[in-house]
């Protein structure tokens, strides 16, 4: 996250697959699920919305951290707010 956030693009991605590989959410189920979100993160700085979003939707299909609050309010996913898919994918995390 840290090279996203300094614009080195390429090493910020690169070093968020290799996370994912690292700790894969079959190995731990905790810590890959974290991986993939903050791998997603990264994405998003880095403006690969297409790959934040596919990462995102991965997430809501196991049980994560990840929280419709989270989504709707932290600013780390600020780049994705307004984009269709990004609020459709908050929706589906909406309290009923």
């Amino acid at each position: 996250m840290i090279d996203a956030g300094l614009g080195r693009k390429d090493d910020a991605l690169r070093e968020g697959r290799r996370a994912v590989e690292l700790l894969p959410v079959e190995r731990d189920a905790f810590g890959g699920t974290d991986m993939i979100q903050f791998f997603s993160i990264i994405c998003a700085w880095t403006g690969e919305k297409d790959l934040a979003l596919q990462q995102l939707t991965r997430l809501t299909q196991v049980p994560s951290s990840l929280t419709y609050g989270r989504l709707k309010l932290h600013p780390f996913w600020d780049p994705l707010h307004g984009d269709p898919r990004f609020e459709k994918i908050v929706a589906s995390l909406a309290p009923k």
